[in-house]
């Protein structure tokens, strides 16, 4: 045994005595237990990074004139800086360790930052010149036809449901390729290799209104790598939004019959597609919410889950879960090498370990794990990031170099920009950065912070985790969604504790459904428990009243999130909050309020809900939905009969929370257009529903299969109206005036051509608190004078809903007819319809009606004055009461 040498004043320090001071002079150290954990951190790659980051942004922007210019001013600037480092600069002669060393030392970081920003913005250029290459994007811009011979680069998936005015866009089957070579409509073929997208649509079976789900399900079924040959349309890729320039074309391809297969995929991709529809079929019998949310927790997959929980875990700002991320793959590392503060450590834990696998051995099965995980979940840029930030954060925390996270960090951008520059826009590749930075820089403060304070080292963890990704990643996110979510902390958070056991019985059963299915199924079982908490987590978060504020959805927004947020956060740092538990507590139940939103608290502030509101049209954009309030339950949260749905489920489901409906007796849905049906799984979502009422003709037909599909599903019975059909529920009675009862075509409703859903729209007139409505759907002026012809004794009415949207069709006979005292119109803010008509308007209001309009005026409540008299009172743009 060698024994230790006297510390002897002057003498040579030893790499221990060297540690130590260091670690004594080091601000903050982190325990003297362990000096590798403190010291300065080392930020040298991080400007690199970011230059190269930026400069990437840019020339994918600009032209490539302008990115060569710059590429050679960033080089000719660095070069000189160079010259002069190596020479030792004008104050050389100090020695390296003096004010020479440090001069040189940035001299050669301004020199590197420069290159890297060339590297970057060259880089970049290039990817963006190769997209434009060819007579693939110029048989684009013509809209051109071709043969192409395409690789499927990642997994198929069905776009989201769209409106467009009366129709619900068909869902199609989005596929990422790569064009292999092509044939344009003028007989030259070219051997190109560019990154495109398919469009798969199945117009023919739409328009029959016939289920597609089947004709679609082959193509869903392709695999990366798979070499398929289409006809297709060509298109341009889009000009605005995030992520539209980063493919040479758009290639519309026509469904109706099976992808034509030119080479199978890979073995690999076969492989990796087996073990994802193993899991699949391993969670097929499980409820729901877990079977569509475990293979998207576990592997990204999110072909199975319901639109509802989707928008509930966008409110929660939780998407990020759904999404394959370096949290994945830590999880899995971790249970492989057991802690990572004792790595490297000769009482480590882990699997490994328990296993006798040695250290080396640990180090090479966690390499075979990450390629695994890269295979299975897709090798994406955003799986490629993943793996590489997980394996660098997993890496530097297992050697106990907390200083090396940052540099890896920056290298790990530096890489990524350089092999694929469009990440360099791409808001996913942003916001993992941010929230990785935010956990290596701020959170270990906060943690620390919390743990003087007395909270537990884990919890402290979690907390400061939770906080410091939201607080960076929260101006990005109302770019994206144009909302804040109060609830996101606390959601994620109390996530954190369910994802780790789903993620890892999640891959378990996915590594046990090839061999042995019953056991796959049992793990998916077990890991739908966590799996179930997560959605219900979700789900209850969504539907407080104050779970998102809207915010504007530039960076201008961005910019003024941030900056409230700094501002914030200094003021509670110089009122030292922290240490002043009362004003904390009132700090949360300020929180608790803004998110609960309690009636009797926050009417007097807003005035919404008014009190005693009888009818409510809601701000639903470019459709109609509209609650009428059952007698004593208005306000104070209880029941409604609802006519239509609008033509979204989170707008129609947001305006019904707001009025607390929970109870709905009766749902008309006055006819099947999209801007009237859409929003179905919105007014179901969380509320009791007795019954549908539906107009007696299925126009369109997909559209109607829709409304009964959506209604067997919740076990909601679907009725048909008929004329002088009359009911009621409590004070509210109504009647049904329009359409005949006729089996669905005959005297009184017009032929399925045409304008034949709008005729056939269901018309209410009801009767309220004494006041007298007209519910007039989207009739069209035929129909509305049959109508009038069908009811001579039709009254006088106190408020009208304006027909088709304040459309200029309207008959004059009508509102002569019904002399309104309150007109309400339903119609989207910058409809390309131009509703409401300024025809419709004018005539309104010669009529003498007050008008109200949800485009300008937000939503309108119609309220019962104390003479009798309805007023409107109305959400914003307005004063808080009008009225004849």
């Amino acid at each position: 045994m060698t024994p230790r040498r006297p510390l002897v004043p002057g003498a040579p320090a030893t790499p221990a005595r060297t540690r130590a001071a260091v670690h004594a002079a080091a601000p903050r150290p982190l325990g003297a237990a362990d000096p590798r954990q403190g010291g300065p951190r080392d930020l040298r790659l991080v400007p690199p990074a970011l230059a190269a980051w930026g400069a990437a942004a840019v020339a994918l922007g600009v032209s490539g004139t302008v990115t060569a210019v710059g590429a050679a001013l960033c080089c000719a600037t660095a070069v000189p800086l160079l010259v002069v480092a190596a020479r030792g600069g004008p104050v050389g002669a100090h020695g390296a360790g003096g004010r020479g060393g440090r001069h040189g030392a940035v001299l050669v970081g301004a020199a590197v930052t420069l290159l890297c920003a060339a590297a970057g913005g060259a880089a970049a250029g290039l990817y963006a010149a190769d997209l434009r290459r060819g007579p693939l994007p110029q048989q684009a811009e013509r809209f051109g036809q071709a043969t192409a011979e395409v690789e499927v680069t990642g997994d198929p998936r069905l776009s989201r449901p769209r409106v467009r005015g009366a129709q619900q866009a068909e869902r199609l089957v989005v596929i990422p390729a790569e064009t292999v070579r092509t044939k344009t409509g003028d007989g030259a073929g070219t051997v190109q290799r560019a990154p495109v997208l398919l469009l798969v649509t199945d117009t023919q079976h739409a328009e029959e209104g016939k289920d597609t789900a089947r004709g679609r399900a082959s193509w869903l079924r392709l695999l990366p790598s798979t070499r398929i040959e289409v006809e297709a349309r060509l298109a341009p890729p889009a000009r605005d939004g995030p992520g539209g320039q980063d493919i040479a074309a758009v290639l519309r391809v026509r469904g109706e019959e099976a992808p034509r297969v030119v080479t199978g995929p890979s073995t690999a991709q076969v492989l990796a597609g087996e073990l994802r529809a193993g899991l699949r079929t391993a969670s097929a019998g499980l409820g729901a919410d877990a079977r569509g949310l475990l293979p998207g927790l576990v592997v990204g997959d999110t072909s199975r889950m319901s639109p509802a929980l989707d928008e509930a875990f966008r409110t929660t700002d939780m998407t990020h879960l759904l999404a394959v991320s370096g949290a994945n793959l830590t999880i899995l590392l971790v249970l492989v090498i057991g802690p990572p503060g004792l790595a490297h450590r000769v009482e480590r834990r882990g699997l490994a370990p328990r296993l006798g696998v040695p250290l080396r051995s640990t180090a090479v099965l966690g390499a075979l794990l990450t390629l695994a995980f890269v295979v299975v979940c897709r090798p994406e840029p955003s799986v490629l990031r993943a793996a590489a930030c997980g394996l660098i954060t997993v890496l530097a925390l297992a050697t106990g170099r907390r200083r090396s996270l940052l540099p890896a960090l920056a290298g790990a951008v530096l890489a990524l920009v350089l092999y694929d520059p469009w990440l360099a826009r791409d808001f996913g590749f942003l916001l993992s950065v941010l929230a990785t930075g935010s956990l290596l820089t701020v959170a270990p403060r906060w943690s620390e912070a919390l743990r003087r304070r007395g909270v537990p080292g884990r919890l402290a963890e979690a907390l400061a985790a939770a906080g410091a990704a939201q607080m960076v990643c929260a101006p990005v996110v109302a770019v994206l969604a144009a909302h804040v979510s109060l609830v996101a902390v606390p959601c994620n958070l109390l996530a954190e504790f369910a994802v780790a056991p789903a993620t890892v019985l999640g891959f378990a059963a996915l590594g046990a459904a090839p061999f042995a299915m019953p056991l796959a199924e049992a793990l998916a079982w077990l890991a739908s428990w966590p799996v179930e908490a997560i959605a219900t987590l979700a789900r209850t978060g969504a539907r407080l009243p104050g779970a998102e504020i809207d915010w504007p959805g530039s960076w201008a927004g961005a910019a003024l999130l941030a900056l409230l947020t700094v501002t914030l956060l200094g003021l509670a740092a110089r009122l030292r909050l922290p240490y002043r538990p009362w004003w904390c507590a009132a700090c949360a139940l300020l929180l608790v309020l803004a998110v609960a939103r309690p009636v009797p608290l926050v009417r007097p502030l807003t005035g919404w809900p008014p009190p005693g509101w009888r009818l409510v049209v809601c701000d639903v954009g470019q459709g109609d939905a509209l609650a009428l309030a059952v007698d004593g339950k208005e306000g104070g949260g209880g029941g409604a009969v609802v006519v239509d749905a609008g033509p979204d489920p989170a707008e129609a489901d947001r305006c019904l929370r707001e009025l607390g409906v929970r109870e709905i007796p009766l749902l008309v849905l006055t006819h099947f257009h999209a801007d009237h049906v859409a929003g179905l799984s919105g007014v179901l979502r969380g509320r009791a529903v007795g019954a549908i009422q539906t107009t007696t003709l299925e126009e369109p037909p997909g559209q109607a299969g829709f409304v009964r599909e959506t209604a067997r599903r919740a076990r909601v019975p679907v009725v048909t109206a008929a004329a002088g059909e009359r009911r009621r529920a409590g004070d509210l009675r109504w009647e049904v005036l329009w359409p005949p009862d006729s089996g669905g075509r005959g005297a009184g409703v017009p032929d399925v051509s045409g304008e034949g859903a709008n005729d056939a729209s269901v018309a209410l007139l009801v009767r309220t608190a004494g006041i007298s409505l007209l519910l007039a759907g989207d009739l069209e002026p035929a129909a509305q004078q049959r109508m009038l012809a069908a009811w001579p004794g039709l009254p006088p009415v106190d408020v009208l809903k304006v027909a088709h949207h304040g459309s200029r069709f309207q008959d004059p006979a009508l509102l002569a007819r019904t002399r309104p005292r309150v007109a309400l119109v339903s119609a989207g803010a910058d409809n390309p319809y131009g509703h409401p008509s300024p025809q419709t308007l004018r005539a309104l209001r010669d009529a003498g009606a007050v008008v109200g309009r949800t485009d300008e005026n937000g939503a309108l409540a119609l309220v019962r004055r104390d003479d009798g008299s309805p007023a409107v009172v109305t959400e914003r743009g307005s004063p808080r009461a009008r009225g004849p």
